[in-house]
Parts: C-alpha cells; sequence; structure tokens
C-alpha cells in the first residue's frame, strides 16, 4: 500500500521555493538600482568609468612681469622710473599695462602717475607696428607743465613698446583726433604722433636686464641683454652658481654712457658639466674706488 507524503512536507517545499524566487527579484532590483545610480552620478558629473579625472585645470598660472614707466620730480630734474610690476595672468597684456599705469601704484619713492584714475581703455588696436590707444574723454584732464606732459606722453609710449611688435604709438580721445584731441594737456600736443620709444629721459634704475628673465633655464653660451646710464657705458657681468662660485665674468660697453641711457649685450661661453643653478649679476664699478654699483641679481637654472 502506497504511502502518501505528509502535507507538511509539501507545504515546506513550496514555501522554500516562494522564498527563493522573491531572493531571486530582489536581488536583481537591487543590482538595477545600483547600476541606475552609478549612472546617475556618472551623468550628473558628465564622466564615465573610463574618463579621466582632468589634470591641471585647477593649477595656478604665473603672474605675469610688465615693465612701466612713471614720472618722477627729484630736486634737480624731472624724469621717468621704469618699473616692473607682477600683474595677473591675462591675454589683454597690453590693456593690463596701461591701466597699470592709470591705477597701479608706483614702487619707487617719489614716483606718480599722471593719468587720471578715470581715464578709461576703450580699445587698442595694433598693426604694421602701430598701436593706436583709444581713451575716453578723462584722459585730457591731467594738470602737468610742458616738460610733464611731454614726459606723461613717452611714458606711455615706451610702456607699450615694451611688447615687441609695438614701434609707434598714438592716441586717440573717444575715437576721434579733434583739436581739442590734438591739444592734449595744452602744451606739446599729439602734432607729432605717432610716437616712437625714447628712453632718453629714463634715468631709474641705472641698470635693467631684459634677458635672461628670472628663473629661466638658460642656453649656451649665455645671451646678456638690457640697458644702462652708466659711467662711460661700462657694464660688468658675470655668471655664478649656487655656492656662488663666479664661474664666468665678462666686460661690455653699452651704445652711450652717462648721462646718456644706451643699450648692451654679450655671451658668456659656458660649458656646464652638471645641472645646476645660480645667478646671473649685472652692474658697474664706480671709477673712484671701484665698488660695485647698482647691481641686478638673476636666479637661472641650466642642464646639461
Amino acid at each position: 500500500m502506497l504511502r502518501r507524503l505528509p502535507k507538511i512536507k509539501v507545504a515546506s517545499r513550496t514555501r522554500i521555493i516562494f522564498f527563493l524566487v522573491v531572493f531571486i527579484f530582489m536581488l536583481t532590483n537591487l543590482s538595477g538600482c545600483i547600476l541606475k545610480d552609478k549612472r546617475e552620478v556618472n551623468e550628473k558629473t558628465n564622466l564615465n568609468e573610463n574618463t579621466p579625472f582632468p589634470i591641471g585645470q585647477n593649477a595656478k598660472k604665473q603672474p605675469l612681469s610688465i615693465a612701466v614707466f612713471y614720472l618722477k620730480i627729484s630736486d634737480q630734474d624731472e624724469y621717468l622710473v621704469r618699473e616692473v610690476h607682477k600683474l595677473p595672468d591675462t591675454k589683454n597684456v597690453l590693456e593690463a599695462a596701461l591701466q597699470e599705469l592709470i591705477l597701479g601704484k608706483p614702487l619707487t619713492p617719489g614716483a606718480y602717475k599722471v593719468l587720471s584714475p578715470q581715464t578709461k581703455i576703450l580699445g587698442i588696436t595694433v598693426e604694421d607696428g602701430l598701436a593706436t590707444v583709444n581713451f575716453s574723454r578723462q584722459v585730457l584732464t591731467a594738470n602737468v607743465g610742458s616738460k610733464g606732459e611731454a614726459l606723461g606722453i613717452q611714458s606711455i609710449v615706451n610702456t607699450l613698446t615694451e611688447f615687441s611688435e609695438i614701434q609707434r604709438v598714438s592716441f586717440l580721445v573717444e575715437g576721434k583726433l579733434d583739436d581739442r584731441t590734438r591739444d592734449w594737456w595744452g602744451h606739446v600736443g599729439l602734432y607729432e604722433q605717432p610716437f616712437k620709444r625714447d628712453l632718453t629721459w629714463v634715468f631709474e634704475p641705472a641698470i635693467w636686464v631684459t634677458h635672461p628673465v628670472e628663473n629661466q633655464v638658460i642656453g649656451v653660451p649665455l645671451f646678456v641683454k638690457g640697458s644702462a646710464r652708466v659711467f662711460e657705458g661700462a657694464v660688468i657681468c658675470r655668471l655664478l652658481d649656487a655656492k656662488g662660485k663666479v664661474l664666468v665674468k665678462e666686460f661690455t660697453t653699452a651704445t652711450c654712457g652717462a648721462p646718456g641711457r644706451g643699450d648692451f649685450e654679450l655671451r658668456l661661453s659656458l660649458e656646464p658639466s652638471l645641472s645646476g643653478n645660480g645667478r646671473v649679476e649685472v652692474f658697474w664699478e664706480s671709477p673712484k674706488d671701484g665698488s660695485e654699483q647698482d647691481k641686478i641679481v638673476i636666479p637661472i637654472r641650466w642642464s646639461k
């Protein structure tokens, strides 16, 4: 006689199958939710699993070193001073340089700004070496004498011609060159524009160097270039290693001696045996006692 399976065992099997189905269903939904959440996160961040993180987007940009020219009055004379200012990185470097003439703070004791702080730069165009600056009407409000006007004009011209692509500079006021604009500040005027670079009245600093620049990796031979207003134009340049040992020393003569200002350039022959760093020093020596005067120090690097 066949024996019937107990009902309780059938019920147990049914419950087991039921729980297995429910468990599989829940597991499937959970996996789907995880994938969905992951897709949503990726969509919100615009990234996928193979997208690398951006590199260098948060890196700090190096500040710009821009030369500007201000006026200065001493007991003996009125003249220009050249200063190098650190400005935030920008694509509009010409406008930034002029803004520094208008709103910047001179570093040289006794130096001052001649342009009204209300002056606006409406535009700058450069074509075939000629920069044309369009100022607002406030540029005409400067209150200076005839020499101050000549130096004020030259301060703008010299600042812009620090950029190699500019050789001449002209001015407009609100897009016009009318009689009032030509009169400028009432003495010299704009009748001789376009104006060219002129360093005759730049008395300070006595020496400046335009090449190499700070922390530059130098080539061989090392090219040194700058401007000097020194006795007989005699300029001395030397290269020292990190310990202060003189590696090479050379002499040159600027194109003009004091009281004039002249350009100078020379090459220092050096065959470095190892990579390293050091400094370039440029100065002149007093004819009275041989002491070093107006020394410029530029940290540099080199590689083998």
